[in-house]
């Protein structure tokens, strides 16, 4: 009796560390502390369980390098939301777009390499860089770039359930872009750290936005430890893929730097540059 107790400590022992090894690699692919980094064949996530979970971080399994990642959701089951995290996979076209929560000098040089590739950007601006960057924010709808909302606090927006409370996040951002520039913001969101809820992608729709994800991005965001330039074109040249929404921020030196050369890397490699516009 003895050995058979000591017998069944011992399997269920197995199970539940085999269990515990299961769920810590399911979270290292989707963690916010590297979502769009973990390389990974198969994901092994049924995609009900995926996109419906109450509150997830946006996060990405790569396969081989120039194929399109796997999301927490596909982009099919994303539609229905009007949310997206990938366009055409058929076409070598590549979606720019930039996070900007505060300017520290890097967005111009962004700006000029756009310009010089004829290029359109979507800049997700939140409160506090249309408060100190008002002119550059002119630029962007000058130069004809889109200009999102990144909403204003930029708070987990998957733990707002009201949506008088949502609405204000994106309304006191839409509203200062109307002050700056004379024109209604368009209606594109892009929830902060990619942290949402089923019920934000709901209440989003709801107030006419389309909710922006993405297909690739990289460890761009640490402004005193910035990677090389070698160490951004190891990340974003083999995992370009037809129809990547790119997620780069505005605060990266390293993307001022290289971003001219960027952009013409990717030209190189068969890709133009398309704009947000078209999921619209």
């Amino acid at each position: 009796m003895k050995y058979k107790k000591a017998l069944l400590l011992m399997v269920l022992f197995l199970f539940m560390y085999g269990a515990g090894v299961g769920a810590a690699k399911i979270v290292d692919v989707f963690s916010s502390s590297d979502l769009s980094y973990a390389k990974e064949d198969n994901v092994g996530m049924d995609s009900a369980n995926r996109v419906f979970a109450a509150t997830e971080n946006w996060g990405l399994g790569f396969g081989e390098d120039g194929t399109t990642p796997t999301g927490n959701a596909s982009a099919e089951e994303l539609k229905s939301y009007n949310a997206h995290y990938v366009g055409d996979t058929a076409k070598k076209t590549i979606y720019l777009t930039f996070d900007c929560g505060y300017e520290n000098g890097n967005t111009e040089a962004i700006l000029d390499a756009l310009k010089k590739h004829n290029a359109q950007g979507t800049f997700f601006v939140v409160g506090n860089f249309l408060e100190t960057a008002p002119d550059i924010v002119k630029r962007m709808q000058q130069e004809g770039h889109l200009v999102g909302n990144h909403t204003y606090h930029h708070p987990d927006m998957s733990q707002i359930g009201d949506l008088t409370a949502f609405q204000k996040e994106m309304d006191d951002t839409a509203n200062l872009y109307k002050e700056i520039t004379g024109e209604e913001m368009v209606k594109l969101y892009r929830p902060p750290q990619g942290k949402y809820s089923v019920e934000n992608l709901s209440m989003a729709k709801e107030l006419g936005y389309h909710t922006f994800f993405w297909s690739l991005a990289y460890v761009d965001w640490y402004e005193d430890d910035q990677p090389t330039a070698e160490e951004a074109y190891s990340k974003l040249l083999p995992r370009i893929h037809p129809g990547a929404i790119v997620l780069l921020h505005s605060t990266s030196k390293t993307n001022g730097e290289i971003m001219d050369e960027l952009l013409t890397k990717w030209e190189e490699m068969g890709y133009s540059f398309g704009s947000l516009e078209e999921f619209l």
